[in-house]
Formats: structure tokens, C-alpha cells, sequence
């Protein structure tokens, strides 16, 4: 694994293209977009450790992003056309802080047309851009924190806030639906994306490094860059098993594993330490394989 620094300007898979050329990788695939407006925490997953991206698909994100109010465009973010502007200089700091305890908790979300889901195989974004505008449905996600960092008023008033939120949250839309809620209209200027999963910031890498490093072919260096394939499942609680039990568990068969949790999955390892998959544990109390590292060692 590789997390990136995804710079500005660029699509998360352009971003994970020119990673997996540096890298010579064979399979590789990222753990969810970011538009190319947005930068930051891009996890990367090479190998066998594609076989777990869905973990971190599925983990919380958190952000930091400045809107900017007033100004509504066809994105809901800086890169769209102006389609509405306002004043919006009656806002002040205390009804902005009112408004944001409505977004806290479970909230139903109607995701943007410009986002990545699909329509009968389409990225809505295609559709979007050929003028196409096809319903969508709610979605409940959560918002578990989001704070009001500074908010400097005026004609185009801006809010900077910090969020950490589930899966599956668009900020654009958040930043939509505040404008329309405030009766001026928002769009998200800036988006960071500070953290997803158990990666942050300080795991990150710049593109530019790791292509500068390809670039002058020092591959010691860039191997260096990679962390272990279980680096994005440090939320799971972790289990060891002896090798006589790891051979039924790499054939997909459930084994006991003394001092197992009760439930949910877990980061399975052999008691030397190597790294075999993610299980679960299943209602008689054996721990179950879902998903299993293929090279294993040669005297397994």
C-alpha cells in the first residue's frame, strides 16, 4: 500500500496511473475517488493487497474545505459554471453555527450529479455533462463532527469547516444544501481530504516524489515508500493462529481460535507474524476466511 497526496488538478485514477507506472505494478486500484478539485489522502492498494480496498471503502473520511457562499455553480464546486450568485452578506457567524448542529448525526443525502455513482452503467457525471439529470435516491449517511474552523462575512462570505464523516458523504452537496438552507447558494472552493481510515495526512506521500524517484530510477528508495498490505485494517482487532490451522483457514475452511473476539472481522496473522487475510467470526464462535493473502510461505 501507498497513500498519496493527490494533487489539485488531477482525477484519482490519472493519479493511481502514473503511481502504478512508477511502480511497475501489475494491479493496482485506489480505495474511492476524490475530484479533481479536492487534494490529499488517496490510499493506494497494489497486489494482493486489492483484495482489501473494500475495507477502507467502507471506512470514515475525514476533510477539510472552504465554502464559499453566495455563489452557486453546476457542480457545487469551483470547477462548475456560476449558475446563481447572491448577496450574501446578511449571514452572520451565529446563524451559520445554528444551521451546522442540523448536519450533525444521521442525515438523508441526495448525492450530486456530478459524482461517480452509476446510472444503468453511466457515471452520473457523464450524464451530467450531456445535460442528462436522472433521479436520485436519499441516501443516509453520517456526520460525525463538523466544526466551523473560521468564517470571514461579506457579498461572498467564506466558511472554512473541518469534517469527519462515513462513507459515501458528498461535502459538495453538504455545501449545496447549506447555500439553499441560508437562501444564497454555496459552493465548495477548496477540499482536503485529512484522513480515511486509519491513514492521515502524515502517512502521505507527493505525487511529484514518487514520480521524481521513478524518474531518476531509484527504486530502493521508492520500494521503501510501501506499507505492509494490512496497513489500512489497523481498526480490526488482530488474532494469531499456529500453522496447523492456518492450513485449513488458507483452504476457506473456519477454524477456533482461542481468545478470538465474539463478533465481526478481524486482522488474522501466523503466530510468527505473517500477515494471512481478514476473517470473521461466525455464529458457533469459528473464525471464517473472507479474504486471503495468495502468496503464502513455501513450507505452507
Amino acid at each position: 500500500m501507498l497513500v498519496v497526496d493527490k494533487p489539485a488538478g488531477r482525477t484519482s485514477n490519472a493519479t493511481l496511473q502514473a503511481v502504478k507506472s512508477a511502480l511497475y505494478a501489475a494491479k493496482a486500484g485506489h480505495t474511492g475517488s476524490l475530484d479533481p478539485l479536492a487534494t490529499g489522502v488517496l490510499p493506494l492498494c497494489f497486489g494482493e493487497a486489492t483484495k482489501f480496498s473494500q475495507y477502507l471503502l467502507d471506512a470514515d473520511k475525514g476533510y477539510l474545505s472552504t465554502f464559499v457562499l453566495g455563489v452557486a455553480t453546476t457542480t457545487g464546486d469551483a470547477d462548475g459554471v456560476v449558475v446563481q450568485t447572491c448577496d450574501a452578506s446578511a449571514i452572520d457567524r451565529q446563524a451559520l453555527e445554528m444551521l451546522l448542529d442540523d448536519f450533525r448525526g444521521e442525515i438523508d443525502q441526495i448525492p450530486s450529479m456530478y459524482s461517480a455513482l452509476k446510472h444503468r452503467g453511466r457515471p452520473l457525471y457523464e450524464l451530467a455533462r450531456d445535460g442528462i439529470e436522472v433521479e436520485r435516491a436519499a441516501r443516509r449517511v453520517k456526520i460525525h463532527a463538523f466544526e466551523l474552523l473560521a468564517f470571514e462575512p461579506g457579498m461572498r462570505a467564506t466558511v472554512e469547516v473541518k469534517i469527519r464523516c462515513s462513507k459515501g458523504t458528498y461535502v459538495r452537496s453538504l455545501a449545496e444544501e447549506i447555500g439553499q438552507r441560508l437562501g444564497c447558494g454555496a459552493h465548495v472552493a477548496q477540499l482536503r481530504r485529512t484522513a480515511a481510515g486509519p491513514f492521515t495526512l502524515a502517512h502521505c506521500v507527493p505525487l511529484e516524489q514518487i514520480e521524481r524517484l521513478a524518474q531518476e530510477r531509484r527504486f530502493t528508495e521508492l520500494n521503501a515508500l510501501l506499507m505492509p498490505i494490512d496497513s489500512g485494517l489497523t481498526d480490526m482487532p488482530e488474532v494469531r493462529m499456529p500453522e496447523v490451522s492456518a492450513h485449513y483457514f488458507g483452504q476457506g475452511q473456519p477454524v477456533l481460535v482461542p481468545n478470538a473476539p465474539l463478533v465481526g472481522p478481524v486482522r488474522v496473522r501466523l503466530e510468527s507474524g505473517e500477515f494471512l487475510g481478514v476473517g470473521e467470526v461466525i455464529d458457533d464462535g469459528r473464525l471464517a476466511p473472507r479474504r486471503l493473502v495468495v502468496a503464502r510461505s513455501p513450507h505452507l
